[in-house]
């Protein structure tokens, strides 16, 4: 059979990757017995085996084959021998392919060796029946590994691949679909005495790490009893794993590493890996130093930034800040680690690596995980792949039985999904665990993929200090009081090899005391460069956002025409569907002045003048180029050849970068991917889209311990803008509303903007407001969906050059003031209705304000306005949201500080409802005419 049958085979739909190794042992089975397999499979294999040696050869290629026979040692053979010792060959390779796919099970990686081993009979020789004499044969390792270590005994090579795959460290990697990695790692961990790997100055450094996380957390466990600290006991072998990526990541030219955890073992990794001052967190636990003005928040919580000396240079270190939701920060760790790539324009990946610490229970119980894992390999998303590691300490909360924490074998399972190798390691054994931590790390710098290290490990206390954890795990407990500590059953280790001595022991721990009881600096540091996340500048006021966008939006006419009628204009050799053919028509007539601008343009055209001055943009979101509403259309695709091509990408050569990509179907990940995105890159406009504004639903965890308070709990400042499509058109409950009432009761100490620009001047000169203004305060905007093709939601090229973001929009027709009795205020679309009913009616006694911005509350501009209608003392909010929804029950506080003495404020709208809006159109229609006619007819005393 000639190789490109073989690759038709391979590339069918049935013979993926993920079963060449079934495949093969198919095959293998026939050779021992052509009766064993399907009549199909038979059929298929006769064709193979009744062809010459060089055919077998061809189909078993290095690069088809995992298991790669090889058939020159085959056909040395004489012809009465060769189904014999085919036959043995086979055997050895159905063994070698067992350990392979197999071994994991079997390995020694539980530290309490609390799980019972399966029983797996294809990794005993038995199964095989080989004999006494087979045992003692020599076999070519060339014919069956990478490795060749010359001729060995059958009973050697079964020790060599018991220890391999049976050992400290178990493996899973026969599931990667690409033969190259597959490969990779056989050749890296296969025939090799782990061992034998290490220097007497490299394992007396992983003892001295360990002993330092000891020491660390004795110490705090004496100085300050009872106090939460997520101690990181059982787990310390933690501390080398980090301190040794370190190293070897700078000796790949990795310059940057951000380091996601949640609280197990945090305190123990800012004072022994990052550098942190132990007196400052001494300091912390006696309530005597706040970190910085704001609310703050627990210790564990807290991230930091520093810079650590290594033998190959420094290496800037930063520990992301997190709440107490666990997996949610990793995806924010993405995003700030794709912020610096794509600041260096990714030229080279492996200068920032990105370190993600899980828990077991939370790996596998946290959907967000999923979700980062799918965005891994993602064009918009991808960061050259992750280090991975799972402090598994088979307990989550006090729940130790797996089948109650999980329906997978492993808590590392989700990683199979984006086929990444995953190592599990025993921590009781820190050799085996920093061998895989160099191979894990190795394997991302060749591979550009995530990583998984499953440190199996124990929990020596409860759930924090103060818990009792043998309530529930008695068993498990009784196990762990008699357990030696990591440190001392490595030191035992190295005295029994005549590394170290007793009195070493001593002194190593005795030396690590002292510079804790001084305070002093326990990590290589370099004390020259700041300690602490300084990476973001002093906000602006809000009080003086107005005059500094207003300072920095001075551009002509004409200026603004050109860049318009630029990008608007299409290379001939496009070609366009029909339909984004007569938008981009429309768009070049606005630009030079035959229409006025609708909504996409608008927004075109501002990112157009950002990145004219060299500022960058990123957009992200589910269809965001093209528009959930079919109205952006940033990417134009050829209907010839499928190529696109971006205009925004072609203002001139020092333009910013405009990077805008259609996410995952996801909200939670994405949004937090933005905001870490944003919070590392302040000088970019950086923008995420719901699809619908309720979407944001899915990210309320985001929303609530991020975007909102940030700032306040760990000096955080993101100027991420959230566009949230909101308006009721009668699409039913679910596409209604964007939960304005949620963004509205999180506003507190400026912590966030809440707009609902209501023209496409409005939305230009908020986004360019929003970078110009350097505020760095998040944005968040509930945008339209019928009024981005509204008759009346329309700007001239005037409003766009000459304007500025108007926080009061004033009444637009000409009313006389002194006949009116009645002020109606209002933001969104509600206004375009209003309007034209009044218009319908003839009504000269209303007047129609729109509040542009809700948050923080333009007093002020209010309140001047209003001075002209100071006899009026009938005033409406209207709004389309159910009473208990929307801006209501925020804004009436906010009025009765701002408008006339006397004047009294009454609500307009839906009544009080469950639901954000009515599912049945005919029920919609009513409720929008009764608070129409409520909020326009004025009853005659």
């Amino acid at each position: 059979m000639q190789n490109s049958t073989i690759k038709s085979w391979r590339n069918s739909s049935w013979i993926t990757g993920a079963n060449q190794a079934y495949i093969e042992c198919l095959y293998i089975e026939f050779l021992t017995n052509p009766f064993s397999v399907d009549q199909t499979w038979r059929s298929i294999f006769e064709n193979i085996s009744t062809t010459n040696i060089n055919q077998k050869r061809t189909c078993f290629s290095s690069k088809e084959s995992s298991l790669d026979l090889n058939i020159d040692y085959f056909s040395s053979q004489n012809t009465t021998e060769k189904y014999n010792t085919t036959d043995y060959s086979v055997k050895i390779w159905k063994l070698i392919n067992a350990f392979r796919v197999f071994g994991h099970l079997n390995s020694n990686t539980n530290p309490l060796s609390l799980n019972k081993k399966n029983t797996i009979p294809e990794l005993e020789l038995s199964h095989y029946h080989f004999s006494d004499n087979d045992l003692e044969n020599k076999l070519h390792t060339s014919h069956y590994f990478s490795n060749d270590i010359g001729d060995i005994k059958l009973a050697d090579l079964y020790l060599r691949l018991h220890n391999t795959y049976c050992g400290s460290v178990g493996i899973e990697y026969m599931h990667l679909t690409d033969s190259d990695e597959r490969k990779w790692i056989q050749k890296q961990v296969e025939l090799i005495k782990q061992p034998t790997v290490f220097l007497i100055k490299e394992k007396k450094q992983i003892l001295n790490d360990l002993t330092k996380s000891e020491s660390f957390e004795r110490y705090i466990a004496s100085q300050f009893p009872g106090a939460k600290r997520f101690s990181l006991e059982g787990g310390d072998t933690l501390i080398p794993m980090l301190n040794i990526l370190i190293q070897h990541a700078r000796q790949k030219n990795t310059s940057k590493i951000i380091l996601g955890m949640a609280h197990r073992g945090r305190l123990n990794t800012l004072i022994n890996v990052l550098g942190k001052k132990p007196q400052d967190l001494f300091n912390e636990f006696s309530g005597q130093e706040p970190v910085f003005q704001g609310s703050g928040d627990v210790k564990y919580h807290m991230g930091f930034t520093s810079h650590i000396k290594t033998e190959s240079g420094s290496v800037h270190l930063s520990l992301a800040y997190n709440p107490s939701h666990l997996e949610i920060v990793n995806p924010v760790v993405m995003g700030m680690t794709r912020a610096h790539l794509d600041h260096l324009n990714k030229m080279d990946q492996s200068q920032i690596l990105s370190i993600t610490i899980h828990g077991d229970a939370a790996i596998s119980g946290q959907g967000v995980v999923q979700e980062t894992l799918n965005m891994s390999k993602t064009r918009g998303y991808q960061v050259g792949g992750t280090i991975r590691i799972v402090i598994n300490n088979q307990i989550g909360f006090t729940t130790s039985n797996p089948e109650d924490s999980r329906s997978t074998n492993y808590c590392t399972d989700v990683g199979k999904m984006i086929m990444a190798p995953i190592f599990h390691v025993n921590s009781d054994d820190p050799e085996a665990v920093i061998f895989v931590t160099r191979l894990a790390l190795d394997f991302r710098y060749i591979f550009q993929r995530d990583v998984f290290i499953d440190l199996v490990c124990y929990r020596r206390h409860g759930h924090n200090e103060a818990d009792e954890p043998s309530a529930t795990q008695p068993m498990m407990y009784q196990i762990i009081k008699n357990h030696p500590t990591t440190r001392e059953i490595y030191a035992s280790h190295l005295k029994s090899e005549q590394v170290i001595t007793q009195k070493d022991v001593l002194e190593m721990f005795q030396r690590n005391r002292n510079l804790l009881e001084k305070g002093d600096y326990i990590a290589p540091i370099i004390l020259n460069k700041s300690q602490k996340d300084d990476s973001f500048n002093k906000p602006l006021t809000i009080s003086n956002l107005i005059k500094t966008y207003t300072n920095t939006s001075n551009i002509t006419i004409d200026y603004l025409k050109a860049l318009a009628i630029q990008i608007n204009t299409i290379p001939k050799e496009i070609t366009t569907h029909p339909r984004i053919t007569k938008i981009y028509k429309n768009r070049s007539e606005m630009a030079i002045g035959y229409r006025p601008f609708d909504w996409g343009a608008a927004e075109n055209l501002a990112y157009a003048t950002l990145l004219d001055m060299g500022i960058s943009c990123r957009l992200s979101g589910e269809d965001i180029r093209r528009g959930t509403f079919f109205h952006r259309h940033a990417m134009i695709h050829n209907q010839s050849n499928g190529s696109i091509y971006c205009p925004l990408k072609h203002i001139n050569e020092n333009q910013g970068n405009f990077d805008i990509w259609d996410s995952i179907l996801s909200e939670e990940a994405v949004l937090a991917f933005e905001y870490g995105y944003s919070i590392t890159v302040p000088d970019n406009l950086t923008i995420w889209e719901a699809q619908f504004g309720d979407f944001a639903n899915g990210a309320q965890v985001v929303i609530d311990q991020f975007i909102s308070c940030g700032e306040q709990k760990w000096g955080y400042r993101s100027n991420l803008v959230m566009l949230l499509p909101h308006g009721y058109e009668g699409q039913g409950p679910e596409h209604s509303s964007a939960r304005l009432e949620r963004y509205l009761q999180m506003c507190s100490e400026n912590n966030i903007q809440v707009c609902i620009p209501s023209t496409p001047s409005q939305l230009y000169h908020m986004l360019r407001r929003q970078i110009l203004s350097r505020l760095q305060c998040p944005l968040v905007v509930i945008s339209p969906k019928s009024l981005l093709r509204h008759p009346e939601a329309i700007s001239s090229l005037e409003d766009l050059a000459s304007g500025f973001f108007e926080l009061v929009i004033k009444e637009v027709d000409k009313l006389s003031i002194a006949s009116l009795k009645r002020i109606i205020l209002c933001s969104g679309k509600v206004y375009y209705d209003l309007l034209q009913r009044r218009r319908q009616n003839n009504n000269t006694h209303v007047a129609i304000l729109r509040l542009e911005q809700l948050y923080p509350f333009p007093h002020q501009v209010l309140k001047s306005l209003l001075e002209q209608y100071s006899h009026v003392k009938e005033f409406i909010w209207c709004q389309e949201e159910p009473k208990n929804q929307g801006a209501w029950h925020f804004i009436k506080k906010h009025y009765r500080r701002t408008l006339p003495l006397g004047a009294i404020l009454r609500y307009s709208g839906r009544p009080p409802s469950a639901a954000p809006a009515a599912g049945y159109i005919s029920l919609h229609r009513q409720q929008q005419e009764d608070l129409l006619h409520d909020a326009l007819t004025i009853k005659e005393s």
